[in-house]
């Protein structure tokens, strides 16, 4: 991340089942759409535009189809260290000039990096909009390559990794350390954030190789929401953008992987922590598969707020754990395209175990596997997805940077309207079937992470430890 942290944010394309598209139609027509208009330029960018006149701004998104998931072998962090290396200038606009434009114009800027895209975000009054798409379509183009830049930069993300894992408590071991054990293809399971001999070992012909092969317009997707109509839109995309030549992008490696067969249990120290954590994760469906939708609505039923199954059962009632939180891999539900993890972090207290834990969440999953979700459970869980899902789009920034993921991953921008309705069609059966199918022990991954001090000392016994209900069995 180059000014949020990227610990904080927290296989190929799968097309959604027919059924659950007609039942997202259905309800279509009682819910609000947002807008949503698509073209293609002759260089092969897509450009998606929202049209909204609420707000006299506009929100930008450049996604790239390219993360952590592409970057070259042995240069793990690669992606990452490039995505700075975006705003270090071009040589018509050099370094300090990009942000320099932008917060002029009275707007903000962002960038971050994931395993299956790059993306760069902007917001700024509707009257900045020209110079906005400038400032993309320059850096597209190329960068001012060089080696001050680059050895800069390579300090940058390595001081950035000392202060966000190596000298933090936990480190991010749920996201870091778990894709480690959990996957088995190294595209899946090196450290994203990167090895600082590997940091160390980008060149400048690398920046400049990876810069041509993943950042070319037929690679990208302008996402534009806001102040603007989407012919004024796609007229001004084409004006800027449309004399960036097209370039060839290396294919993909297969980086698909099945359902874990064999629980993994990995025991781990922390210097700097004061009380133990535990991350469990569990291999999710593939993305806009008939399961997708389903375990993202079983995920928030267990641990989706402090009402959810998890924080009632191991915080409130059994009282072994401060908290309970989850993570879809380094994004949300919505917005992966490969193999990723729906994973279960929480802090637990001294005088209990990682096994109590896990006995715990088992126990629930079991619950649900057996007698399914009551319907009034279920239908808090989908309101608040829902709540969540369209404030998300009131802001300019967000809907552009949505729109164009959609787009990238899903290769459809409506599937922003769609996912509502595949919240909404979910059932108590579907729930049933999630969880007998991927949180089951064989498909889980868990780091118990202890204190160095409680380390040296046998894990405490629970007095009150929950019956060890076992997960349920499913088809691996």
């Amino acid at each position: 991340m180059r000014k949020r942290h990227l610990s904080v944010l927290l296989a190929g394309l799968t097309t959604i089942t027919t059924a659950a598209f007609a039942t997202a139609s259905a309800a279509e027509s009682d819910r609000w759409q947002v807008p949503v208009a698509v073209k293609k330029l002759d260089n092969g960018l897509t450009v998606v535009v929202s049209q909204d006149h609420t707000s006299p701004t506009v929100g930008i998104s450049v996604v790239y189809h390219v993360g952590m998931r592409l970057e070259p072998k042995n240069r793990t962090g690669f992606a990452h260290l490039f995505e700075h290396l975006m705003f270090q200038g071009t040589p018509v606009a050099p370094k300090g000039v990009f942000d320099k434009v932008i917060s002029g114009g009275g707007g903000r800027n962002n960038g971050s990096t994931r395993p299956d895209f790059t993306n760069y975000i902007e917001i700024a009054p509707v009257s900045a909009l020209d110079r906005l798409l400038w400032l993309e379509a320059d850096r597209m183009k190329t960068l001012d390559f060089n080696p001050d830049t680059l050895k800069n930069q390579q300090d940058v993300v390595k001081e950035e990794i000392r202060v966000n894992v190596k000298n933090q408590p936990y480190g991010g071991f749920m996201w870091i350390d778990i894709s480690q054990h959990a996957f088995q293809k190294w595209e899946n399971n090196h450290d994203g954030y990167g090895s600082f001999q590997d940091l160390e070992n980008a060149s400048l012909a690398d920046v400049q190789s990876f810069h041509r092969d993943y950042y070319g317009p037929n690679n990208a997707v302008l996402g534009i929401a806001g102040d603007i109509s989407p012919d004024e839109a796609f007229a001004l995309a084409d004006k800027y953008f449309g004399a960036v030549p097209g370039r060839p992008t290396p294919a993909a490696p297969d980086y698909s992987e099945g359902l874990n067969t064999a629980e993994k249990r990995i025991n781990q120290t922390d210097a700097l922590a004061q009380v133990p954590a535990i991350a469990a994760a569990w291999k999710m469906p593939a993305r806009g598969s008939r399961d997708h939708a389903p375990m993202a609505v079983l995920g928030n039923v267990l641990a989706g707020d402090d009402a959810s199954r998890l924080y009632q059962g191991l915080v409130k009632q059994r009282q072994i754990a401060l908290n309970v939180e989850p993570l879809y891999g380094l994004v949300d539900p919505w917005t992966y395209n490969g193999p990723t993890l729906y994973t279960l972090f929480a802090l637990y207290k001294p005088d209990t175990n990682a096994d109590a834990v896990l006995a715990a969440i088992d126990e629930e999953v079991a619950k649900i596997a057996r007698d399914g979700v009551d319907a009034a459970t279920l239908k808090r869980v989908k309101t608040k997805m829902l709540a969540d899902w369209y404030n998300g789009l009131e802001s300019f920034i967000e809907r552009a940077n949505t729109i164009a993921l959609m787009q990238t991953l899903w290769g459809d921008a409506n599937v922003v309207n769609k996912i509502p309705g595949l919240i909404e069609g979910v059932t108590s059966a579907d729930l049933q079937r999630v969880a007998k199918t991927y949180l089951t022990r064989a498909n889980r991954t868990v780091i118990d992470r202890r204190p160095a001090a409680m380390a040296a000392a046998p894990a405490a016994k629970a007095d009150a430890a929950p019956s060890q209900t076992a997960a349920p069995s499913g088809k691996n």
